[in-house]
């Protein structure tokens, strides 16, 4: 089984090139913003602790130009969700419990808590034969053991299903390849129970690689379908009345 792990956005890698000096410039912005807020007692702080103490200074504008500036869609639209405050320390105690469940019932996937939410990752060799959208039988096990382990939190959750290729072939048809396997995966979980209102999908083809398509490994990583989970709009108000505002 594969722990899950807690990501820092500030460690995450450039990887987009072509914009590296724009990236650049906005990190050290953000960061200054957010070690400013941060800076206080945290070394005795764990990590759902530690996200509480990122308040208004930050904010959701800051938290997905991170993940923008860091090439990721889905670290972005997590951090987005970022409340921060007691508030944001509520949510993220239940994600802290959650991402623990999620890494138990799904050992062939990298579980990641980001910000106040979770970042699932799954190889796609693990649901997709080559060149393939239709979902394997490994797949559809897998699947459905996300769908069990989020019932319980998915009318206070927004589901984000981004698929990734690797840069062989034609930028059009790996487009239009991780948009049929993201609908793929999103069409299982509608029938596993999900609620349709609470799930949002990207093809993100080539765009965001997390590794060098030069080797055949950074290639077999850049083939990946990621679930970013993260607290709902109408959740973090009513955890935010709760927390007094």
């Amino acid at each position: 089984m594969r722990p899950f792990t807690i990501s820092d956005p500030f460690e995450a890698p450039l990887l987009n090139p072509s914009r590296a000096g724009r990236s650049s410039r906005l990190l050290v912005v953000l960061t200054g913003a957010l070690l400013a807020v941060s800076s206080v007692g945290c070394a005795s702080l764990n990590r759902t602790e530690e996200g509480g103490l990122i308040g208004a200074a930050a904010g959701a504008a800051a938290g997905a130009a991170i993940g923008n500036a860091a090439g990721s869609t889905t670290k972005g639209a997590i951090l987005g969700a970022v409340l921060g405050g007691a508030a944001g320390a509520i949510i993220g105690r239940r994600m802290d419990n959650k991402a623990e469940e999620v890494a138990r019932r799904l050992p062939g996937a990298t579980v990641e808590r980001v910000g106040e939410g979770i970042l699932i990752t799954f190889e796609s060799g693990l649901l997709f034969g080559f060149d393939s959208s239709e979902l394997s039988a490994p797949a559809r096990q897998n699947l459905t053991a996300l769908a069990n382990s989020l019932s319980d939190i998915q009318d206070d959750a927004v589901l984000l299903v981004a698929g990734h290729t690797d840069s062989v072939g034609r930028d059009a048809y790996n487009q239009s390849l991780s948009e049929r396997r993201t609908q793929a995966a999103v069409q299982f979980l509608l029938r596993e129970g999900m609620s349709p209102s609470r799930m949002q999908s990207t093809g993100l083809g080539e765009t965001e690689p997390l590794a060098s398509n030069d080797t055949e490994d950074g290639q077999a990583k850049n083939r990946r379908v990621e679930v970013a989970i993260y607290a709902s709009e109408a959740y973090r108000e009513r955890v935010r009345a709760r927390a007094g505002g």
